[in-house]
Order: C-alpha cells, then sequence, then structure tokens
C-alpha cells in the first residue's frame, strides 16, 4: 500500500512539473528577437560609446497566454502531493507519528506554494516589451514579469531578458 501512496505521489509530482514552463528566455520574435528595421549599421545619430546591449523601452504589450485552469488548482494539487511525500519521507527515516504528521503538514505547505507558482507560469500572461537599442536595433523580447520595467525606461538586455539598468 505505501509502494502504491509513493507512486502515486512521484506521478503527480511528475505531471505537475510537466506544467511548468521557463520564464519565458524565448529571444521574442524573428529568430532572436532582433529587428534591425533595415537600419543595422545606421546610427541614427546616436553615441556610439554606450553600452552595447542597452536602450530605453518603447512599447510595451500584454500577450494573453489562452491557457486557464480553475483557481487553486495547482496549490491543491502541490498540497496533496507534498503531504503524501513528507508524510512517507518521515516514515522510511524513523520518524514518530507526531514527526510524520508534522512532516506531512510541512510537505502540504511547500507543495501547494510549488503547485501555485507553477499554475501561474502556465496560466499567467506575458508581455512583449520592444527596446530602441542604443544602436539602433529595436528587439522584442517576450518575458513573464516586468519587474519595474515601464515605457521609457532605460534597460539592458541580458541573456534574453530587459532588467533595468
Amino acid at each position: 500500500m505505501k509502494i502504491q501512496l509513493i507512486a502515486a505521489g512521484a506521478i503527480a509530482s511528475l505531471a505537475l512539473a510537466g506544467c511548468a514552463t521557463s520564464p519565458g528566455y524565448g529571444g521574442g520574435y524573428n529568430n532572436g528577437g532582433y529587428n534591425n528595421g533595415g537600419n543595422y549599421g545606421n546610427n541614427n545619430g546616436y553615441n556610439q560609446n554606450r553600452c552595447t546591449d542597452c536602450g530605453i523601452v518603447t512599447r510595451i504589450d500584454t500577450v494573453a497566454s489562452g491557457r486557464t485552469a480553475p483557481s487553486a488548482t495547482g496549490a491543491i494539487l502541490g498540497g496533496i502531493v507534498g503531504a503524501v511525500a513528507g508524510h512517507e519521507i518521515s516514515d522510511k527515516t524513523g520518524g514518530s507519528k507526531g514527526n510524520q504528521n508534522i512532516a506531512a503538514v510541512a510537505g502540504a505547505v511547500g507543495g501547494a506554494m510549488a503547485g501555485n507558482k507553477i499554475q501561474q507560469n502556465v496560466t499567467g500572461n506575458s508581455y512583449d516589451i520592444q527596446v530602441r537599442m542604443d544602436d539602433g536595433r529595436v528587439i522584442v523580447v517576450n518575458q513573464k514579469d516586468l519587474g519595474g520595467i515601464r515605457e521609457n525606461t532605460y534597460v539592458r538586455v541580458v541573456n534574453g531578458r530587459v532588467v533595468i539598468r
């Protein structure tokens, strides 16, 4: 019976992990997110001594994910998996009944938090951030969070993400 519980917990964990996505390092549009608009190499009056991966945000568009899930589904499933895993781990390591219950509660809390975050990553909106680089290029980067970025903010593009400079 306990083997079946462990197997069920492992399968549920794998199912939740399969729903997770990366935080949006896709690079945007046009094979890597770069769209020079035909003026690459033309500095358009920009200072060439500036940061090569820096620019100003010119536009931010919200992109709906199109995915939906009932509210708190991730938290509920994560809590169940976490509770089973915490109880079984404590049981297999020789924990007392009280320790098993504490481990189950801790596992449920941790699992619920993880499940909720996974659900947000899967169903949440993302943002297309258009940046006019210092060298005149215009790039579009898609990412899950803005992190305080607004239009007319001076930013840097690092590893396919826009961050405030």
